[in-house]
């Protein structure tokens, strides 16, 4: 008799998992009196290396323990991998950013060539022009950095809800779970991950702004107000 249907969210379990009385098991499967699998659920997986050494000494000799880390060895060795590409991924778009800033704040330099003689004249010093485009350029990676940083929190924290909102858009089945072994799409913040990457972020639009600002202070006044 069935009691009622559960739903796990992962394909994988759904399709084959069903939980019933031990007595009732025993007479389905014809095992007697006898246990195939054990199975302890702890309150933090991810000490599960300490709790190994007690299940070990009270199961004695004959058992062998596989805890859920060996169980989904591939699984995790595939996310690894796509972690580490993600990664990539993501410090080329940073990079490719870090060329916009550059290749904007030359451009401001050439187009203000006139403006920073002029001021060079009026006693501004080569460092006083660069800080004016130091700040200029780390503006615009303080700002798009953080911009960034405030629509992927958001993202992350209705993915689910972009995700049906997108199915429905589109009339399509995304996270197939016979697919991905996922009905829906999963979402976490790591707080030290994303610190990192705002980090690079910030330094490498930092780092950008100096070869623009060393221009712009090396600028020489004559030669810009020559034909002025």
């Amino acid at each position: 008799r069935v009691a009622a249907i559960f739903e796990m969210g992962m394909a994988e379990y759904d399709r084959t998992m069903m939980f019933m009385p031990m007595e009732e098991a025993k007479r389905y499967f014809s095992r007697g009196n006898q246990v195939d699998v054990l199975e302890v659920i702890v309150a933090d997986p991810e000490k599960v290396d300490t709790y190994a050494g007690g299940i070990t000494a009270a199961l004695g000799e004959g058992f062998s323990l596989v805890d859920w880390r060996q169980r989904n060895q591939t699984f995790f060795t595939v996310l690894e991998v796509e972690r580490t590409v993600m990664f990539i991924i993501l410090s080329l778009i940073v990079l490719v950013a870090a060329l916009n800033i550059i290749s904007g704040l030359m451009m401001l330099v050439k187009d203000k060539g006139r403006d920073i003689a002029i001021l060079r004249t009026m006693g501004a010093t080569k460092g006083a022009m660069m800080r004016v485009f130091l700040i200029t350029g780390a503006s615009i990676g303080f700002v798009g950095t953080f911009a960034g940083l405030i629509i992927g929190i958001i993202f992350c924290w209705n993915i689910e809800s972009i995700r049906q909102f997108v199915q429905w858009l589109t009339g399509t089945t995304l996270m197939d779970p016979t697919v991905y072994y996922l009905s829906r799409l999963p979402a976490d913040i790591d707080i030290g991950e994303t610190a990192s990457i705002v980090v690079m972020a910030l330094t490498l639009s930092l780092l950008a702004t100096l070869y623009p600002s060393w221009r712009a202070s090396r600028l020489d006044p004559v030669e810009a107000l020559r034909y002025e």
